[in-house]
């Protein structure tokens, strides 16, 4: 087990009009990275989901010559549609040299808390994998939904959704049309 403690490499994300907070666990290292952004693994598949959910087009924000997503045109998406991202852990260590959020120990979580208050527009966030959405609930006090479904929480006097979404990684053993299906439940429910 490695004894580096790694701390987040990006800011939050956090357009201040967003209806959706996307959280992850943590990003991989960053040999594994095409671009200084969310989901950055090329191989990973969140990306395409977008392009399909929104564009129809699985490569909609892929640059695929150069084997990277086009992160020019995902930051102005992203802030007209209103949707921010971020992580559930802050600090982690890495018990294997993989991307595997099951080799992963927490070190600090997230403030989710001050996190959505600084999103007062919030009505949703999403989960993809797993030990995100186990960080969120037990937060939270709730029970994990069933993945593409949700569970309701408060936050002040906010009830929020918590969706818990396939992941995005190709790990995950479902084709990347089905798990964009699941994705658009929640973005037709906020009408984005």
């Amino acid at each position: 087990m490695s004894e580096i403690i790694e701390s987040h490499p990006f800011e939050p994300f956090m357009p201040g009009h967003a209806k959706l907070l996307m959280l992850g666990t943590f990003p991989p290292a960053e040999k594994r990275w095409c671009m200084r952004f969310y989901y950055p693994n090329f191989i990973n598949d969140m990306w395409r989901i977008f392009g399909i959910c929104f564009f129809d087009n699985k490569q909609h924000f892929v640059l695929e010559q150069e084997k990277r997503f086009d992160l020019e045109r995902i930051i102005p998406f992203l802030n007209e549609k209103g949707i921010a991202m971020y992580d559930t852990a802050t600090r982690i260590r890495r018990t294997k040299d993989n991307a595997s959020d099951k080799d992963l120990e927490i070190v600090e979580e997230t403030d989710l808390d001050a996190m959505l208050r600084s999103l007062p527009c919030c009505e949703a966030v999403i989960t993809a994998g797993q030990l995100a959405t186990d960080v969120f609930c037990n937060h939270y006090g709730i029970k994990g939904p069933k993945v593409g479904e949700y569970a309701e929480f408060t936050l002040d006097d906010r009830v929020i959704r918590l969706y818990r979404m396939p992941s995005s990684s190709r790990a995950y053993p479902m084709k990347t049309e089905r798990k964009a299906e699941f994705y658009n439940i929640v973005f037709k429910y906020l009408r984005l």
